[in-house]
């Protein structure tokens, strides 16, 4: 999407450039990750380190649970990115972090409730929260 809106060119003429060169070059291209987008979002949302390190083993700890399963990339950081502002009592907005990763706020609303379950599972074992963990089923 990035790249669309930055060349004004169609996703699928981008898609398919890609695929040529990948086919050209006889290589293989691993998709990006929740963890390779983080550090971007992160410093686009002027974040501090600790909460793109928080943020980045949120998402990995989801993954590793199963928990957002078939969710793209950017959904899976924009939401842990959330998840992590909240409960660092950072002041970002899902509107705020949706323009940054290009992702719907409903979307990360969405994912962000999915997560609440395992809440407890997805914070570093080291990680104090300025606000009481059971608080995060009030906001929607």
């Amino acid at each position: 999407r990035e790249i669309c809106a930055v060349c004004n060119v169609s996703k699928k003429q981008i898609s398919k450039s890609f695929k040529l060169i990948v086919r050209v070059l006889n290589t293989n291209v691993e998709a990006a990750t929740a963890a390779d987008l983080m550090s971007r979002f992160c410093s686009r949302l002027e974040l501090p380190y600790k909460a793109q390190t928080v943020a980045v083993h949120v998402a990995k700890e989801a993954g590793e649970l199963d928990i957002v399963a078939g969710k793209t990339a950017a959904t899976i950081a924009s939401t842990a990115i959330y998840f992590t502002t909240l409960v660092m009592g950072i002041n970002k907005s899902t509107q705020e972090i949706s323009d940054i990763a290009g992702v719907a706020e409903a979307t990360i609303k969405q994912t962000f409730r999915t997560l609440l379950d395992t809440k407890d599972k997805l914070l570093p074992p080291d990680f104090v929260s300025v606000i009481p963990l059971d608080s995060l089923h009030s906001i929607r």
